[in-house]
């Protein structure tokens, strides 16, 4: 323990080893996040690599962000149950295995499904991050970890496409997108060991003792990818009716799921998503804000690498670079945002949502009126290097002020919820994004198309997507004004004093 007297459920270890194990799961965080852009640039390579369909590029992000979002509530209560050392260390295992299987796909089926393991295994390992910090340190400690931990998701998320491109450059179009999965098994291998050896038990959780709602995470499972579904596949096959159905069906199932909800509070068991948080307005609103946020932030590169390869036949490297001011910003804005958020409150993340919604429509301005065939990275290195220091100042301390929103007594359970509707934001992100940007494409058939044919159709594309992107910046920054204007007034606290198991900073 570390800074002040031992509390109730920590685990006793000398400070220096408490920063060594936190180095070791951090490092597995940083890989689930990576993961979650690294392939953006790699999509133009799969396309060509495994004759991939539009569908499936949508579904190798959003199958993967899915899959992590409703892993992590129950992955977190099942490491209270049994502890978190064992529950990180197989989601880690797991993760490390899938990405090999991701690596030898030969096929859209192949690719997805191993796509969506791997997502599982990301939000089954990374909840026992928040958990360790909570267990390991206290005070002021504690604070400084959770600050580490928000800004390290936010770079990996940022410097993702930049790996990609390397990876790509490095191996080759036809195996460099393969590299960009094979790189987690030595990380993956190096972080295991060190897991076994160097992360400590955790002690078992009482509360976890009424297990984890099964049916519901079937319900909001199925109501997800119900609604997930069509938004993916309907553009490609031509809105048939049954993704309407389906679209129906989805909602159906939402509120199926919320009954349930209520009827597993009222028997005296552990809801997945307490109903009565969303009694508090402010919360209702702030888990919208991580929602299409999300959808936002995701969303960049998704359109940008498909202009920037496909559209204007630059390589991965290069269309990795385009995101170099990106991550830059974001890197300089988490760095700050923290001891921003403690001077001047919630300003600060109106200041972000605002400069991310600012630089995204700078971005759709700019794909608007530039001749695509005439696009440089230094046409959008201002606009990005502006929405990425907006999103560094949002991504670390966003959570504490939703989760300032409900009472004391329920910060654990309303961080789980924010830090899921944030994946499932990244997730119908790429799924609209995708069908916006696919919807739009208009390469001339009447003739063999031009480079500048080509150029101009992915540049109207790209720019139709970029401003539903900067729509749902937008309203984030509406949003925004819902939460309080301070952490520690009213009814909240920082994630730092939530049980463990319960809490994920964003990323």
């Amino acid at each position: 323990m570390t800074d002040s007297a031992p509390a109730m459920g920590t685990i006793q270890v000398a400070p220096r080893r408490a920063w060594i194990a936190f180095a070791v799961v951090l490092v597995g965080a940083a890989m689930s996040l990576i993961d979650a852009t690294i392939v953006n640039v790699a999509l133009p390579s799969i396309r060509t690599s495994i004759d991939a369909s539009e569908a499936t590029l949508s579904w190798i992000i959003s199958g993967y962000a899915l899959a992590f979002g409703l892993a992590l509530i129950p992955a977190g209560r099942v490491g209270d149950r049994f502890g978190h050392k064992w529950v990180f260390f197989t989601g880690l295992a797991l993760f490390t295995a899938a990405s090999v299987a991701c690596g030898l796909s030969t096929s859209d089926g192949q690719l997805i499904v191993s796509r969506v393991v791997q997502g599982l295994a990301g939000g089954i390992y990374l909840p026992a991050v928040s958990a360790y910090i909570q267990l390991l340190f206290s005070g002021r400690v504690r604070g400084k970890a959770f600050a580490i931990f928000g800004a390290v998701l936010g770079v990996s998320s940022a410097i993702g496409p930049v790996l990609g491109g390397l990876l790509i450059q490095a191996f080759g179009n036809e195996e460099g997108w393969r590299w960009v999965f094979y790189v987690n098994l030595p990380i993956g291998i190096v972080a295991l060991i060190a897991a076994a050896i160097l992360v400590p038990n955790s002690p078992k959780q009482a509360s976890a003792a009424n297990g984890v709602d099964v049916v519901g995470l079937l319900l909001v499972s199925g109501a997800l990818t119900a609604i997930l579904v069509p938004l993916i596949e309907g553009q490609d096959q031509d809105w048939p009716v049954w993704t309407y159905v389906s679209l129906a069906g989805g909602v159906v199932l939402l509120v199926l799921f919320g009954l349930w909800e209520r009827r597993v509070v009222a028997r005296g068991r552990t809801a997945l998503v307490p109903p009565h948080l969303f009694s508090h307005a402010a919360f209702t609103a702030g888990t919208f804000l991580a929602l299409v946020y999300f959808a936002a932030f995701v969303s960049i590169f998704f359109s940008i690498s498909l202009l920037w390869q496909a559209g204007l036949g630059h390589t991965a490297l290069e269309s990795g670079l385009v995101s170099i001011p990106f991550a830059f910003g974001s890197i300089i804005g988490a760095s700050q945002s923290t001891r921003l958020a403690m001077r001047f409150g919630r300003t600060v993340l109106i200041m972000g949502t605002g400069l991310v919604a600012l630089g995204l429509l700078g971005v759709w301005l700019v794909l608007l009126l530039v001749p695509s065939a005439d696009l440089t990275n230094w046409d959008l290195l201002g606009p990005l290097l502006v929405a990425g220091f907006g999103s560094g100042l949002f991504i670390a301390p966003n959570v504490q002020f939703i989760v300032a929103t409900v009472d004391p007594a329920e910060a654990g359970a309303a961080s789980g919820v924010i830090s899921t509707m944030q994946r499932i934001g990244s997730a119908i992100g790429i799924a609209v994004i995708g069908s916006v940007f696919f919807g739009n494409l208009r390469i001339p058939t009447d003739r063999r198309p031009s480079a500048t044919d080509i150029a101009n159709a992915f540049g109207d594309s790209a720019s139709a997507a970029l401003l539903v992107s900067a729509a749902f910046a937008v309203v984030a920054f509406l949003l925004v004004f819902t939460l309080p204007k301070a952490v520690g007034r009213g009814h909240g606290r920082a994630p730092q004093q939530q049980p463990a198991g319960e809490s994920v900073p964003s990323a």
